[in-house]
């Protein structure tokens, strides 16, 4: 049998090398080795370190007037979608040309198709561990002439080990390498040919590059590890497999992983937008189309990552569960937990991290007029009006605050006519907007910049460089009353799916009303049925905190 399987041939088309401990970069023959995704993502950053974005994480502080931010700081304040100034509004490549037109269009399109053409990508899976990915453990030792251990309960941890060596090879092949040979590079080749210029690779494929060279390093050392052991003469021990373990998911292997993961979403909306261009079509088409893409669509392969992070813990804990030594089983069981408490800490910070976007995005998008464009009743002089300077009203849509609980589209019904409105319904109070579109304007805020999270209708809003305009003042949720109305008193009106919100003072008086429709019955009640359990918790949490705040006399020491 060929025993070369495990040889240590060097290979020359591997795109890492190791020295030491450490796993290092090789030369790539396709684009310049300073057009890295990584080196892009920093100077993004970099380029708005002066930003005054306030950051309160645990263990991670950000003031206004940072020059120098910290690693652990750039993994969310370089997200582009954190930067929503004016600057982010800009194309970055102001002449790129994807807004080429007419004949100049279509040669455009031709020069893109020839220079894919000449494009070869080489096979850049000829790795030593290739040929094992598809193999089980058995067939490992039969290659080798090696009888499988006598006893049971090792072989089976030796079988619960090389899934994980296998299935890791299968990811970092199959699924990383053909995102970074196939697409990013690709990608990197084309720009230097001064083709799709406006197309931000970290938007896109986020920190591709380190979480490669993360798995590349993790599979080496666990195929160095059954190298090692079926080379041992017969008598060999059992596998030194915790050392890797340890260092790698209490190291680099789950950092990288959540930083991929906190770009996931915007990265799969920025390519939905990007699909709608005949330029960038062309370049997705051809990478998917190529034979080591195996039929794989770029979707497919972005979401890798966050399939092999969630499966880490059930490949730990079926190698726990067929280990029989004490020590061994105990540092199993926390490289096991300390991987779901970093799953669990990422789906925290996707939340924090999603609440923050729309929060940003709100502030854009809403408008707070001025008291005298808020109710006529007010007459305000002109000399007067600076006593009347609003007090930064962007505020009160903080996302340190409060939290968005839910948003629609309803109809307000006015004296003459029906408004579209849009409501916000937060944890401490109810804001009625109108929305207001402005068709005509051209260059509204940039589809890749938006928040996935928002609806479709706030999406359109903004595309069109539209706004929603604060009608009344902010409604807090121990003024307010919703009440459902019978179809009889407001069918006369031709109102349907009707309910009325009133404003009520401190005295229990009401000033204000609004009188809105839903498109259906079953909105309507869930819009009754979510302000009415807003109202009560936020009443159950001041007097939660009204309690706390007025703590019991102590006794008397004499009774």
């Amino acid at each position: 049998m060929d025993r070369q399987i495990f040889s240590g041939r060097q290979n020359k088309e591997n795109f890492w090398y190791q020295k030491g401990d450490k796993i290092i970069p090789a030369t790539m023959g396709l684009v310049p080795s300073d057009l890295t995704g990584l080196g892009h993502h920093n100077s993004g950053f970099y380029e708005h370190r002066r930003s005054s974005v306030v950051l309160n994480l645990p263990g991670l502080e950000v003031f206004p007037g940072d020059l120098l931010v910290s690693a652990r700081a750039a993994d969310y304040l370089c997200h582009p979608l954190l930067l929503l100034n004016s600057e982010s509004k800009k194309p970055r490549w102001p002449f790129s040309k994807r807004g080429v037109q007419g004949k100049d269009k279509n040669k455009h399109i031709s020069d893109l198709e020839d220079c894919l053409s000449s494009l070869k990508i080489t096979d850049f899976r000829d790795y030593e561990f290739h040929t094992l990915k598809d193999k089980t453990w058995n067939e490992v030792m039969e290659m080798h002439q090696k009888l499988p251990t006598n006893q049971l309960d090792l072989r089976k941890q030796q079988e619960a080990v090389w899934e994980l060596f296998t299935s890791e090879g299968t990811y970092f092949l199959d699924h990383l390498l053909v995102l970074k040979m196939i697409f990013m590079n690709t990608l990197k080749y084309l720009q230097t040919h001064e083709y799709l210029l406006d197309v931000d690779l970290w938007r896109l494929f986020a920190n591709l590059e380190e979480l490669s060279q993360t798995s590349f390093g993790f599979v080496n050392s666990l195929f160095r590890i059954f190298k090692d052991y079926v080379d041992i003469c017969e008598t060999s021990p059992s596998l030194d497999f915790i050392s890797v373990l340890t260092k790698y998911f209490r190291g680099s292997l789950c950092q990288s992983h959540q930083t991929y993961c906190l770009n996931y979403s915007a990265a799969v909306f920025y390519l939905e937008s990007l699909k709608q261009r005949h330029d960038f079509g062309i370049y997705l088409k051809w990478c998917e189309q190529h034979d080591q893409c195996r039929r794989l669509h770029l979707p497919e392969l972005l979401v890798a990552p966050l399939h092999r992070l969630t499966r880490y813990p059930l490949l730990l804990k079926n190698i726990w569960k067929r280990s029989t030594d004490s020590t061994e089983k105990i540092m199993i069981y926390s490289i096991k937990e300390k991987v779901e408490k970093a799953i669990q800490d990422l789906e925290g910070k996707v939340k924090w991290l999603d609440n923050f976007q729309k929060f940003r995005h709100l502030q854009e998008i809403v408008v707070w007029p001025p008291l005298w464009d808020r109710d006529k009743r007010f007459f305000i002089p002109e000399c007067l009006k600076h006593i009347f300077k609003e007090h930064m009203a962007e505020n009160i849509l903080s996302p340190t605050n409060r939290h968005l609980l839910y948003e629609g589209k309803l109809t307000l019904a006015e004296s003459t006519r029906f408004l579209d409105v849009y409501l916000f319904l937060f944890d401490d109070f109810l804001l009625v907007t109108k929305t207001k579109r402005n068709k005509k304007k051209l260059g509204g805020s940039d589809p890749g910049l938006m928040c996935p999270s928002l609806t479709a209708e706030l999406q359109t809003v903004i595309r069109e460089g539209g706004s929603c305009t604060v009608i009344d003042q902010p409604i807090p949720l121990d003024r307010l009353l919703v009440r459902g109305l019978d179809p009889l008193h407001v069918s006369v009106f031709g109102l349907r799916n009707a309910f009325l919100i009133q404003h009520e003072n401190r005295y229990r008086q009401c000033i204000a009303a609004f009188l809105l429709q839903a498109q259906t019955e079953n909105i309507k009640r869930t819009w009754i049925a979510q302000i009415t359990a807003a109202i009560s918790r936020f009443t159950k949490s001041q007097e939660t905190k009204k309690l706390s705040s007025f703590p019991l006399p102590a006794e008397p020491s004499g009774i």
